[in-house]
Order: C-alpha cells, then structure tokens, then sequence
C-alpha cells in the first residue's frame, strides 16, 4: 500500500561525537548562519503536509540548544555514542507513525523532495526499507546509508541485531528487503548528498 500522508516522522541524526570536527557538537555548528541540525529541521518542515507528519532530533549533549529548535529531542538509548544506528534505534522507539525517516544532520543540501521519492519505493508492498544512492564524483551510484525510510516494524529486528554488538548500517539493512532510491536526476544538486565532516568541509559547501 502507498505510504499516505503524515505517515512518516522525520528524524535527524545529531548524536554523534563530532570527532573529525574536533569533538565539537556537529549538529550545533552553523551553515549559512544556521546550526546544521536546525537547518535540517527547517528543510525537512518545507516536506511537512504530503509526505512528513512529526519531527524529531536524536541528540546525545546540549540537549537544551536542540530543544530550542521546537521539535522533540531524544538521546540514544544505547550507551557510549554508538553511532547512527544507535539513533535509528531511538527513533524507532518513539516514532508514533508507521514510518520513520532518517536523515544525518551533517548534509545540509538534502533533496526537498527526499521524502516523496523515498516513499515511492513503498509502492511495491515487498519493500521494508527504502535507502537513497547518489552518483559521485567518480561517476558511480553510491548507497547514502544514513539516509532511510523504514516502517516501524523493525523495530524488534534492529534491536536485537544492536544488543549482538552490531553497529554497521548496511550489515542490518541487508537482512531486509531494501530498495534502492537512485537521486541522480538531471535536475538534482551535485552535492545534495555531500556530508561536511569537518569545519573545513563545511565552510567550503558554504562558500559553494
């Protein structure tokens, strides 16, 4: 069945620690003026109404400076930053909806139409996860692994592959039936999957 609208909550990912920013918060750092997290929140609210229904924030420090943004934010649930499943985890605990998407806080040029295309793949009742690739420099269509929309019943799966240690994205999707969302329209931006991992990075997208 096709997905309908507000059945997905929009997740942003800014648990991490920040450790190729120097251990900085990521998520707090600003583009164009804005920190990132709150610039994803904002560009994830432009696909609010057909597709996207509730927002949340996965973060792990400065939870007040996240709060501030208006939407809920949660921490992991899982101890000692276990990465961007950790958050996947969390935000499947509290998704309220049947579907949640995830998207890292640290790619501040994502698609505004990421939502409507990802839940495209849901067409085909088969689907359980549907994963966005992107063409890269290189020329090859690359999977974009922080970026999924996945129904909620996964829930007892990714759980049970985190408390056996697992932390790897694309270790637990593969025990899935996972689709992959090509973004490589001719109108889509070069650098809308492009993630800024350091300052340096990240000024240089601005300045792009």
């Amino acid at each position: 069945m096709a997905i309908q609208a507000n059945d997905i909550t929009a997740l942003v990912l800014a648990g991490g620690r920040g450790s190729r920013m120097g251990g900085v918060d990521k998520g707090l750092q600003k583009f164009n003026g804005t920190p990132l997290a709150l610039h994803t929140v904002l560009r994830l609210q432009m696909q609010q109404g057909r597709f996207i229904g509730d927002l949340m924030v996965n973060a792990n420090r400065n939870l007040a400076a996240y709060e501030a943004f208006g939407v809920p934010v949660w921490p992991d649930s899982l101890d000692d930053y276990a990465g961007p499943l950790a958050g996947f985890l969390t935000g499947l605990e509290r998704c309220e909806t049947p579907y949640l998407l995830t998207v890292p806080c640290d790619t501040p040029l994502f698609p505004l139409d990421l939502a409507q295309r990802m839940a495209a793949a849901f067409d085909d009742p088969s689907t359980e996860i549907a994963m966005a690739a992107a063409r890269e420099e290189d020329g090859q269509l690359r999977p974009q692994p922080v970026f999924c929309l996945l129904g909620v019943q996964l829930l007892e799966s990714l759980a049970a592959f985190t408390q056996g240690g697992g932390r790897k994205i694309d270790r637990w999707t593969a025990q899935h039936r996972t689709v992959i969302v090509p973004f490589d329209h001719a109108d889509d931006h070069p650098q809308a999957f492009y993630n800024a991992n350091t300052l340096a990075e990240l000024h240089a997208l601005e300045d792009r």
